[in-house]
């Protein structure tokens, strides 16, 4: 049936659409940008009488209702049961005051019709005269109100433009509430990643969807409420693999064939009998065993970590990687992937060295022993790469193939065990004799032989487990694979290994010569007791001379048993061919997985693939050539321990990351594999580790150093990749452990250290605000970055959730080390009082609040100034320090951030590699503000934020801090040139200036210890610290030695003291007049008025000045006038000035005095900090 046509409804009223925030459709089509996903709409109570092509009542709806099927007014659909119109004229009543959702395909250029031009499908008006078949019902929904079809069906139905639902009688999600809603009922497509290969990522309603109440106004820019997609909604890819033509293989062809034939190698052939002969049957075993406990905690560790949750291709590298983090991932897949190619080249060499000693067996050499190793080599890997290139379905049928060859040589091997070879027994085959078991039970280490030599050589028998691991990506289903497959391989493979150790060593004894005249009979030899001898041959001339038969000598021992010789050598080719191909699989896909997550930006190239399977084409060549390159050399006797190291070093991290996301206890560590345990995973990797160096120790040495210069390296470069590593939540847990026990911690004097409450506003804004903070709190104290949001509630908080990540990012990008905090309220001081009271964690609190001096006081609204000032005085009763700083061109620059954003996302379409900047002020709108954001330093202190434009929403690094701007045709004026250098005058080195600290009140040391910590920076390590005091013309000298003594104790170094005998000194005539003239605006003149009307406008403006209260504080007026003098005499030329800020007592001086007091002080001056500890000690000179 065709579904409704239409997905927008209007009632005669007009439009009324609802509530809800707008989003890329769920469903895999393209986005429109102007479209909502979700459109609400109230239904009215004008609907019609239900009657079929009957128009509504009302005269506004007539033109629309000429081409409806249906009156109702667009309420509802009858249900199939619903016979006619007063069914639906009953609908209509009930629906009064409900909302309509209407679902709309963006893909569609057909726009939403209103209610009344809605069509009614085919099926509904065949409903309407008796019963409607089940398979045409409303758009394949059952009309039960029970059962649905999935969301992923709808999606991929493709059938229709448009899906419209009513809430009243349908909705889009399964009705199991029995009532109407959008809400989501759960289901897995909600929680894919944004490229899902398995299923559709799709979107659940937002919150602001389900809760924001209904707009009364038509959407704007078809945006509900007026708001936008979000940037992670815009990122979710719309593309559904198509998975047909794709191979995926289950747990047996997958993993378990892959690991076997990579555990089954050349060694149980060739070697198997050598390690029996030197360490006997038991140590055999225990060998194996420990090689196995090895595999089998990593096979338990690798089982858990795949069955945490979906896994994609790059094997270890991917395991490891999502566990630990890019740093030791990036580290490990680069050598892994080496190790794996270069493991091709062994493999095949293996394999050559045994096709050259057949050519010497038959006298059909083709040049000599290594170049022969060469020729056959490259033939061989030119074939491997042949089957990898084809597919990994004939690379799998291969496979199949060898492990057939491998399973009848194993059989082969036991079968001729049994059978009786009298012709065979000079070369010590004897069958089963229990008299040879209890012989070479026992070690016998020989040439310099002993247990961990032995065991270093078999060990790499036992590597390969991860070989099915390695194609995660081409496993149907990796969580299921992965551990039954690796596992039973394990277990599988540990078997034969025993088993083979016991059979031979129960049937062939440790040396023969091969000799049949050195039978004898059995007894008649006095001074011969070994098992040959009672078995009927003497051997014991081998201890003198060397024979070249026996477990010691004889590499061919399994041919030697085996019913049919051949068989084992077809074995031997299998072993290495299968290993050799299996290897040059599994390193272009670690290979391709590692450049597609752009860990080492140059090697991106080889993360392209091709075709249906996404075979890693190039990852393939350079595997090939590396391959080549290692079998040309044909000595591999240096390099493969080094490989062997590689492949332990990943299994030692794979437990290591068992271990770690245990200990980190993060909640997203929920393996479906419960047999695994985080101190056995431990163990697991601390033997790896000593496994390491029993193998070669240097080896193990210079595999370490290359893992840490990886890792090093990767540190550095730190790529932009978030995988919710355990190392994420080990730094979260020892954060919160630390946190808490600090807290338990009680504060002490030598302990003390600013910590900052930075009122920058938007951190990008103020530059030169935050760098100057920065300076002395970096890696001494916290900084936070308040921010206080004010204008709409619904916008702000928008704003606010997006601009937590964009400028902690930004503060991260450009290594401020700072958090920012931004709040919404009704003005600045309650901001500010929110983030006094509730900034921090425990002990890790700010303790000073910092903002800069309000510049434009005197043009700003007054209630701005008095919350300016009122801020001061919460500080100061929240405990706090206060720091006001003053630079004379300002600190903000958001005016020429919106210029230059605004001309940056001009130019970019047109030239995007050539973007003018235009950074010409105006006071016009250069963006949109999207709301009213408060600050405190210079401009109004409610001033607004511009909309960040970026693309990722990531602020630029460098933020608008360009000082040279030669263009001619975007000039800037005087003051925002001098803005801009000042903007950046705090990231430069400071060069020999001075510091001057004007220390005139004891306010606990705060304004002497931030001049000391800038001092240790290396910016400002050149510049001398000044101090200026206050005293008496009589006694400078004797103050100068009493501050000298101090500073001495408090371990500050000064380069001079200046004693200020004229403080008190009347201020000249012209400063005063201008003081006067400054504050003359703001008075209130009371007495120039009559007591009544001065009352009121003194209740009124509660900032004005009086008269009486001028006169009060006259002295302290002439005081901050004075000190300017002073300061622009002796400090006129010092890089900083930081000096006591003056404190006025509440209630009794007014804002407006205050404000000018500070204005007075700091006024025509370099850079100034106004400081004022809370008066507690926070230095001592105790020990």
């Amino acid at each position: 049936m065709e579904p409704a046509s239409s997905a927008g409804s209007q009632s005669q009223s007009g439009p009324e659409p609802g509530a809800g925030e707008p989003l890329q459709p769920a469903m895999p089509l393209h986005p429109v940008a102007s479209q909502s996903r979700f459109q609400v709409d109230l239904v009215t109570e004008g609907g019609g009488d239900g009657q079929k092509g009957q128009p509504a009542a009302q005269p506004a709806a007539a033109a629309a209702a000429k081409d409806a099927d249906r009156g109702d007014g667009g309420a509802a659909a009858p249900t199939p049961a619903s016979p006619a119109a007063p069914a639906s004229a009953a609908a209509t009543e009930e629906a009064k005051g409900r909302f309509r959702v209407n679902f709309v395909d963006p893909a569609s250029d057909e726009p939403p019709l209103s209610g009344h031009q809605q069509q009614q499908p085919p099926s509904s008006a065949s409903s309407s005269h008796g019963h409607q078949p089940p398979s045409e019902s409303m758009n394949g929904y059952p009309q039960n109100g029970d059962t649905m079809l999935s969301e992923g069906s709808l999606h991929s139905s493709g059938t229709s433009a448009h899906h419209y639902y009513d809430t009243h009688t349908n909705t889009y999600y399964l009705r199991t509430f029995g009532h109407n809603t959008i809400d989501a009922v759960p289901r897995i497509d909600h929680y894919r990643h944004t490229v899902a290969q398995l299923g559709e990522k799709l979107i659940r309603p937002s919150l602001a969807e389900l809760h924001d109440e209904l707009d009364k106004e038509p959407f704007e820019d078809g945006y509900v409420n007026g708001e936008e997609s979000s940037p992670a909604e815009e990122a979710v890819s719309k593309h559904v693999s198509d998975n047909k033509g794709v191979v995926k293989f289950g747990w047996i062809k997958g993993v378990l064939v892959r690991c076997m034939l990579n555990i089954w190698g050349v060694m149980l052939f060739i070697r198997l009998s050598w390690i029996v002969g030197h360490a006997g049957i038991g140590l055999s075993l225990l060998v194996i065993g420990m090689a196995t406990v090895v595999t089998t905690i990593t096979g338990l560790s690798t089982s858990a970590i795949t069955t945490n949750g979906f896994v994609r291709g790059g094997g270890a590298y991917y395991l490891i990687s999502r566990s630990l983090g890019p740093e030791f991932g990036g580290a490990i897949g680069l050598i892994f992937a080496f190790a794996n190619a270069v493991a091709v080249a062994m493999y095949v060499v293996g394999f050559a060295e045994t096709v050259r000693d057949l050519l010497v067996e038959h006298n059909a050499l083709m040049i000599d022993e290594m170049s022969d190793i060469r020729i056959i080599g490259t033939v061989t890997i030119v074939f491997l790469f042949g089957i990898s290139v084809a597919g990994m379905e004939w690379e799998a049928k291969a496979q199949i193939v060898l492990l057939g060859i491998l399973l009848i040589a194993i059989v082969n091997f036991t079968v001729g065990t049994f059978i009786p070879a009298h012709d065979k027994r000079a070369k010590g085959f004897f069958n089963y004799q229990g008299e040879i078991f209890s012989e070479n039970f026992g070690p016998d280490f020989r040439e310099g032989e002993g247990f961990f030599s032995v065991f270093a050589i078999f060990f790499p028998a036992a590597t390969g487990i991860l070989a099915g691991a390695n194609i995660s990506g081409d496993l149907a289903d990796p969580q299921l694979a992965i551990p039954k497959g690796t596992l039973l391989a394990i277990l599988i493979t540990t078997i034969v290994y025993a088993g083979a150790a016991v059979s031979v060593g129960s049937c062939i004894v440790r040396d023969a010569t091969g000799n049949l005249t050195d039978a004898i009979i059995p007894g008649t030899v006095t001074n011969c007791t070994n098992a040959a001898c009672k078995l009927g041959f003497n051997f014991s001339s081998c201890a003198t001379v060397k024979c070249s038969y026996g477990l010691m000598k004889d590499f061919q021992v399994m041919s030697l048993v085996s019913g049919f010789g051949p068989l084992i050598t077809a074995g031997i080719f299998s072993a290495t061919l299968s290993s050799a191909l299996a290897s040059l699989v599994s390193a272009p896909k670690i290979f391709q997985a590692l450049c597609k997550d752009n860990i080492y930006p140059g090697l991106h190239v080889f993360s392209v693939g091709y075709g249906k399977n996404n075979e890693p084409l190039r990852g393939y060549v350079l595997t090939f050539f590396i391959g080549l390159g290692f079998i040309l050399i044909a000595e591999l006797n240096v390099i493969a321990p080094i490989i062997s190291n590689f492949f332990l070093a990943s299994y030692a991290l794979i437990n290591f990351s068992v271990f770690h996301a245990s200990l980190a206890k993060s909640p997203g560590w929920r393996p479906a594999f419960r047999y695994y345990n985080m101190w056995i995973s431990l163990i697991g990797a601390i033997l790896c580790c000593g496994v390491m160096f029993v193998i070669n120790w240097w080896a193990a040495l210079l595999t370490n150093i290359i893992v840490l210069a990886l890792y090093i390296y990767v540190t550095y470069k730190k790529p932009d990749v978030n995988w919710g590593s355990s190392t994420q939540a080990l730094t979260y847990l020892n954060a919160l452990q630390h946190a808490i026990r600090l807290t338990g911690v009680e504060d002490h004097v030598k302990n003390f250290r600013p910590q900052c409450l930075l009122m920058t506003g938007a951190p990008t804004s103020r530059p030169a605000l935050l760098h100057l903070v920065h300076a002395f709190t970096k890696n001494v104290g916290l900084v936070v970055c308040g921010h206080v949001h004010t204008g709409p509630r619904r916008q702000a908080l928008k704003e606010i959730s997006t601009d937590q990540a964009k400028y902690q990012r930004w503060l991260i990008k450009n290594k401020m080390k700072a958090f920012y905090a931004p709040v919404y309220a009704e003005d600045l001081r309650e901001g500010t009082q929110f983030l006094l009271q509730a900034v921090g964690l425990g002990r890790m609190r700010p303790n000073t609040l910092v903002f800069g001096f309000k510049k434009d006081w005197r043009q700003a609204l007054m209630k701005d100034v008095e919350n300016y000032i009122n801020t001061i005085h919460d500080a100061f009763d929240y405990q706090y320090g206060v720091v006001v700083i003053r630079l004379k061109e300002g600190f903000n620059i958001s005016h020429l951030q919106a210029q230059e954003e605004l001309c940056a996302s001009q130019e970019k379409s047109a030239h995007p590699k050539d973007i003018v900047v235009n950074l010409e002020h105006s006071d016009a709108d250069s963006s949109k503000p999207s709301s009213k954001s408060v600050s405190e330093t210079n401009s109004p202190a409610v001033s607004q934020d511009q909309k960040d434009e970026e693309d990722d929403g990531k602020a630029s690094t460098q933020p608008l801090l360009k000082k040279e701007v030669k263009d001619p045709s975007v000039p800037l004026n005087m003051s925002d040139q001098k803005l801009l250098q000042a903007s950046s005058q705090f990231q430069k080195k400071q060069g020999k200036g001075t510091i001057d600290v004007w220390w005139l009140f004891d306010d606990g040391g705060l304004t002497l210890l931030i001049p000391y910590l800038l001092t240790t920076k290396k910016k400002w390590k050149d510049c001398k610290i000044r101090v200026f005091i206050g005293g008496k013309i009589n006694r400078i000298d004797h103050d100068r030695r009493t501050m000298a003594t101090l500073l001495s104790k408090f371990r500050i170094d000064f380069s001079d003291i200046t004693v200020l005998g004229d403080m008190n000194t009347k201020p000249s005539k012209d400063n005063i007049t201008a003081f006067e003239e400054m504050i003359e605006p703001f008075r209130l003149h009371e007495d120039d008025k009559e007591q009544e009307a001065s009352e009121k406008m003194k209740e009124e403006e509660p900032w004005r000045i009086t008269d009486n209260e001028l006169e009060i504080c006259r002295m302290k007026t002439y005081r901050q006038i004075r000190l300017n003098e002073l300061l622009r005499e002796n400090s006129g030329t010092a890089n900083l000035i930081v000096m006591s800020l003056p404190v006025a007592r509440k209630g009794a001086v007014s804002s407006a005095l205050y404000m000018a007091w500070i204005e007075t002080l700091s006024k025509d001056l370099p850079p100034i900090l106004l400081v004022r500890g809370n008066h507690q000690s926070v230095l001592t000179f105790y020990s």
